[in-house]
């Protein structure tokens, strides 16, 4: 009988010390996922890709800078998703809206006009300039072209170079970066 109590007991303890270290298993890493963003009040969302991006200039000669010269455009897109559009007419049957977006964009300016963006860093004597959907170069804190809308998905299309700003003496070789923030516009 006590060889029963003592086999039951080292049983029981044996079973709760598997338990025990099952439970605590070692901490074999961990982490943390943070989600933002933000809700608007817009027809479209702004694909997330489009949020926040680089496009890439590349390595410019001083040379081509020279006379208010510029380097090969580039091309970026800010793709617009599940744009919703306004279906009311008015009573001859046209859209009450015209369903079309335009885009501010803003940032420092290189120049008097507002048409180039300022670079900072090590590189001196350009601007970055950007056109929109329609070609033309955008003045920094104006509505751009505007550009027609389809229900759903909708791909805006950019162009972004480096122009010299005329001062042929300015121009320094070097390392640069310029930011510019957008605002969608909906007419």
């Amino acid at each position: 009988m006590k060889f029963n109590k003592i086999a039951s007991a080292v049983i029981l303890s044996m079973g709760m010390v598997a338990f025990g270290a099952n439970a605590a298993d070692p901490d074999q890493g961990s982490g943390s996922v943070t989600f933002t963003g933000s809700i608007i009040d817009a027809p479209c969302s702004i694909n997330p890709e489009s949020v926040d991006q680089t496009v890439e200039l590349g390595q410019v000669a001083s040379a081509a800078l020279k006379n208010s010269g510029k380097s090969t455009p580039k091309f970026f897109d800010i793709k617009l998703e599940n744009c919703s559009l306004d279906t009311e007419k008015d009573n001859d049957g046209n859209p009450v809206s015209a369903n079309t977006v335009s885009i501010i964009f803003g940032g420092p300016e290189a120049n008097d006009a507002k048409d180039l963006l300022a670079i900072s860093g090590d590189g001196k004597g350009a601007g970055v300039a950007i056109e929109d959907m329609t070609g033309k170069r955008v003045t920094l804190g104006e509505k751009t072209g505007t550009q027609s809308l389809v229900a759903g998905d909708n791909t805006l299309q950019l162009t972004a170079y480096l122009m010299g700003l005329g001062d042929d003496d300015a121009i320094e070789a070097g390392a640069f970066q310029a930011v510019s923030n957008f605002t969608m516009s909906y007419q």
